[in-house]
């Protein structure tokens, strides 16, 4: 009897929540969006342009969405910026960052299952 030496089966490493390193982008502009400093949201709708079109389907969604995101997220904070002169701005400008930041959680939640965004066109939630 003579005995082998078997080597092990290799293990696949496990997937990361994020496989493709074209959706890393989109992650990244996602990130930008959650700094609360302006300039990094100027910075995230501008690569989520630059990106979009050479993006797979599903992620076209994402940045789709990302770039309504940011400026429904700004016509929103300008009309609650004009209304603090009738007082309902005060509760208009944190509710505006409230959706801005749930479209962003929402968006980072799907990009990290590797799904598309449902209805990247709306206007809400």
């Amino acid at each position: 009897m003579t005995e082998t030496a078997s080597t092990p089966p290799a293990v696949a490493p496990p997937p990361s929540p994020v496989a493709s390193d074209s959706s890393q982008m989109a992650l990244v502009i996602y990130i930008l969006y959650l700094v609360p400093a302006g300039i990094t949201h100027i910075l995230g709708v501008v690569l989520a342009y630059i990106n979009r079109e050479s993006a797979p389907h599903w992620l076209k969604t994402h940045y789709t969405f990302q770039i309504r995101t940011f400026w429904i997220g700004l016509l929103y904070f300008v009309i609650a910026c004009c209304t603090l002169i009738i007082v309902i701005g005060v509760l208009l400008i944190p509710a505006v960052y409230v959706w801005f930041v749930i479209r962003c959680i929402l968006g980072i939640s799907r990009l990290t299952r590797n799904e598309p965004y449902p209805a990247p066109q709306s206007w809400l939630i």
